[in-house]
């Protein structure tokens, strides 16, 4: 069943293009299909999930022999994790994108290349295979943003392109140079994972990979794309920015970098630490100051996102589960931000400055909007109840047991969180300054649409069970670090 996540996503590519441009509905409805049918396939391989050792082979094809390359598909509960996170965000997307008039078959056709790039980075057990799905999911970014995004979409378009193209040139290095040093003419990841190689070859080769991919997990300072592209593309390619792609990145760092080269990942523990304790703090700062709607929830990206990369660094099993959480709550919780700033209120009001809609009446004139921030809102600080909490606890938990006085300046970057989120929803939705009619915008404000409020349902929904049950995800993700694939790891580690 997970093997057809791609299958769909790429045959549901191929369908919406061949849509009819004068039939949108068509193409929408293909569209929804395409999602549920990705996100059922995830959830059925969870359900049935029968492992080996952690590990479940999904498939496994010679592909290249010449080069010790196969078409190799294996799932643990991290990769299942994602997984559901990649069905339930492109099931969100679509519904967000219901009003997408222009070339409705081409987004949703590129829509769904992403997607399947997606999905089959989350199953690759092959280094060579996962890096071709991970260009996959990379290049139709850009095309969503430049043909359907918003204010300099060029612009952000190519700077994304740029970032992803140098980190994916730094992975190709440093996977090339591990299937060379390593003589066994295989890219099979497990293999390579059990590779004992030379310290001296992991001091170079860690951060040349871990950083590769850590540029698209918005790590400072390589994280300027990130805002850029947020507020430039439209709402459910900034959801899947957010919800996925950024994951792809710390995927890559965990699946790759951390497997491939664990006494490198010891050599530069705390230099990586210290940068993900910058992204935290200097992303809640910079957002905190922000005037445009999109770029505050863009830095809140990023600062959440430097939870991730700090439990991945703490070397502990309770960070490293906090880490695969964190990716699946702020996945959840971003793309229920961008939804509601990009879709409800930027469409309808046709401006993102705080200023202009501070005097809108916009809790009243779109009170389901106001509502669902709220709840985003909520769940983005952290607050018990919600997927963040139980994440970022464990996140600095294991932080604490590694390096305390980071964990301590992690925690200022929750309280600045507390402080932005609270004052944009304030100006925003409830705002005591009298309401300024406008009639260029008072035809917008049409009310939120049932496919928006499905979308919105479906994420609070997520992020309020795992938050009310996080062993549903913890007793999944857990027990994969105990697989064969983080056996060189562990013995690194001297577990």
């Amino acid at each position: 069943m997970l093997a057809w996540t791609i299958y769909l996503s790429f045959a549901g590519a191929l369908l919406c293009l061949l849509t009819p441009r004068t039939n949108p509905r068509a193409t929408r409805a293909v569209a929804l299909a395409t999602a549920l049918g990705g996100l059922f396939c995830a959830l059925a391989g969870a359900v049935q999930f029968k492992s080996v050792n952690g590990l479940e082979v999904v498939a496994n094809i010679r592909w290249i022999p010449a080069l010790g390359i196969n078409y190799s598909l294996v799932a643990d509960g991290i990769s299942l994790t994602l997984l559901l996170l990649t069905g339930i965000a492109a099931v969100a997307g679509v519904l967000f994108s219901w009003n997408i008039e222009h070339r409705t078959n081409e987004f949703f056709a590129f829509f769904f290349a992403l997607i399947g790039g997606v999905y089959g980075v989350f199953l690759s057990a092959d280094l060579f295979l996962l890096f071709v799905f991970y260009e996959i999911a990379i290049v139709p970014k850009y095309f969503l943003i430049a043909i359907w995004g918003s204010t300099r979409r060029d612009y952000a378009a190519m700077k994304l392109a740029l970032y992803s193209f140098i980190g994916s040139g730094m992975v190709l290095v440093g996977m090339l140079a591990a299937y060379a040093i390593s003589g066994l003419g295989t890219f099979d990841l497990n293999t390579l994972a059990h590779y004992s190689f030379a310290p001296e070859f992991q001091r170079w080769a860690f951060p040349l990979v871990f950083v590769g991919f850590a540029i698209l997990a918005g790590m400072w300072p390589f994280h300027t794309w990130a805002p850029t592209g947020h507020s430039a593309a439209p709402t459910a390619a900034s959801m899947l920015l957010a919800g996925v792609v950024m994951k792809l990145g710390a995927y890559g760092c965990l699946r790759v970098a951390m497997t491939l080269f664990p006494e490198g990942l010891k050599m530069w523990q705390h230099e990586l630490a210290a940068l993900a304790v910058m992204g935290i703090v200097y992303g809640a700062l910079v957002a905190l100051v922000q005037k445009d709607f999109k770029f505050v929830i863009g830095y809140s990206s990023v600062s959440h996102m430097g939870f991730v990369l700090l439990g991945l660094v703490t070397l502990n099993e309770i960070g490293w589960s906090g880490a695969v959480l964190q990716m699946f709550s702020h996945g959840v919780i971003a793309g229920l931000l961008f939804g509601v700033v990009g879709r409800m209120v930027y469409d309808r009001a046709h401006t993102r400055e705080l200023d202009a809609l501070e005097v809108m009446g916009l809790s009243r004139a779109l009170p389901f909007a106001a509502v669902t921030f709220v709840i985003a809102g909520f769940a983005s600080m952290g607050m018990p109840g919600f997927s963040g909490f139980i994440a970022e606890l464990q996140v600095l938990i294991g932080a604490w047991q590694a390096f305390p006085k980071l964990a301590m300046i992690a925690g200022v970057g929750i309280v600045i969180g507390v402080v932005y989120t609270l004052k944009t929803t304030a100006k925003v939705f409830f705002s005591d300054k009298p309401v300024k009619a406008d009639p260029h915008h008072e035809h917008a404000l049409e009310p939120i649409s049932v496919p928006e409020r499905l979308g919105a349902a479906l994420l609070i929904f997520c992020t309020v069970v795992v938050g009310l049950f996080p062993r549903l995800l913890l007793d999944l993700i857990v027990p994969s670090f105990k697989s064969p694939l983080f056996d060189g790891l562990r013995k690194g580690l001297g577990w």
